[in-house]
């Protein structure tokens, strides 16, 4: 009996099994071939690039941003003049693209859940209308648009001399649109700051009348107050700072009209063109967040005698928003790359400003690399803030 409990007890003969045959082992070494095939292709892309360059005599690096541009930009947000250098000049492109996309989005958002909603009205006439709309929008390439919107501006709207005048101080012409505005002075900067002010009040607000109705069940009146805080505010804040009421109004000066504040055809076509394109996106994606959520839910709001507003309000929005939010950061995005279609219509966006660039420079490769990052930082920048509200929009786990 001990002989043989001895036999069994002896060492084991371990036998080591070829990396050939291991998973684990393969996967490591063929990712590292792969990864060295990649590092090889880049080297070659790059080395011969930078040979071609040399042989044609073309310089590299970004030493051209801080030359001379040479050229005019029709709009810009800051000051700017052919003088400046050509980084000064991209950066009134990018403000340019960023004034766009982001006037673009509120209205996109704002234009396309109503739309959405409207789709799914109980009324025949609004719903078809709403159908109709997101039906030919879709369908009709953004460019297209772009280039009905633009020639339509130019085309029907008269010249300075013969503008259309709707109201007093107001002129519509194809060199542009022209608004009065009031003249500089520090107690609108004043306002806007009490604005700015009022804004983060009505923010801290509606979370505590939120809480507040979850501890009590009473509704606090929340939107009137908003807009008396919204309201009020800037104006106390305006009375107090001198209560200026000079104006600056559009003239005719000449060819074309001087004072006041103008948009050109151009930014009009580019927004108009955009919103409503992707307007018509997002009401889908609105509509079918809405129509995702059980009808039980708001049958059981209505036997709780809750009228259909706040049903949709406090109900099947906040949680169709956990449905809508990952499509709509994909619209953002788009609207926001769409806007390099500027180009098309004139309209001095990052795209064209680099374009011009490029051309007078030949730096080709840094331009394009340029254009690449910029429209890469923007995306990710977006994508961060939607992802965050995502998470903030997410059910918690108990």
């Amino acid at each position: 009996m001990s002989t043989a409990q001895n036999h069994t007890d002896g060492p084991e003969i371990s036998q080591e099994v070829p990396f050939w045959h291991d998973p684990g082992k393969r996967a490591i070494v063929f990712q590292a071939l792969i990864l060295c095939l990649v590092f090889a292709a880049g080297y070659y892309i790059f080395a011969n690039t930078q040979a071609n360059l040399r042989r044609q005599a073309i310089s590299t690096g970004f030493g051209f941003l801080g030359r001379e541009a040479g050229f005019g930009i029709g709009e810009a947000l800051i000051p700017y003049s052919a003088a400046n250098s050509y980084a000064h000049a991209l950066l009134v492109g990018l403000l340019n693209t960023l004034n766009v996309a982001f006037i673009g989005i509120l209205l996109t958002l704002l234009l396309g859940v109503v739309i959405g909603i409207a789709r799914l009205s109980s009324n025949w006439l609004v719903s078809k209308l709403a159908t109709g709309y997101i039906e030919v929008l879709q369908n009709i390439p953004v460019l297209l648009q772009l280039f009905f919107w633009y020639s339509l501006f130019n085309d029907l709207l008269p010249s300075p001399r013969q503008s259309f005048s709707p109201l007093p101080g107001v002129f519509f012409s194809n060199r542009g649109f022209y608004f009065p505005v009031p003249v500089g002075h520090c107690a609108f900067g004043w306002a806007a700051a009490a604005f700015g002010g009022a804004a983060l009040v009505c923010f801290l607000l509606r979370r505590w009348a939120r809480k507040r109705q979850d501890q009590t069940g009473q509704i606090f009146p929340f939107w009137p107050v908003s807009a008396v805080l919204l309201v009020g505010f800037p104006l106390l804040a305006w009375s107090l700072a001198g209560a200026p009421t000079a104006m600056s109004i559009p003239h005719l000066t000449g060819f074309n009209f001087q004072g006041g504040f103008s948009l050109s055809p151009e930014f009009g076509a580019l927004l108009i063109g955009l919103v409503l394109y992707t307007s018509a996106f997002v009401a889908e994606i609105v509509r079918a967040g809405i129509q995702a959520i059980s009808i039980g839910q708001s049958e059981a709001a209505m036997s709780l005698g809750l009228k259909s507003n706040l049903v949709l309000s406090l109900i099947i929005l906040p949680q169709a928003m956990r449905i809508i939010i990952p499509p709509l950061t994909s619209q953002m995005l788009n609207l926001t790359k769409n806007s390099s279609l500027a180009v098309a219509i004139g309209y001095p966006d990052f795209v064209s400003v680099a374009n011009t660039t490029i051309n007078q420079t030949g730096q080709a490769i840094e331009g394009v690399l340029i254009i690449m990052v910029v429209y890469l930082i923007l995306s990710l920048l977006t994508s961060a803030f939607m992802n965050w509200y995502n998470k903030n929009k997410a059910l918690v786990e108990r």
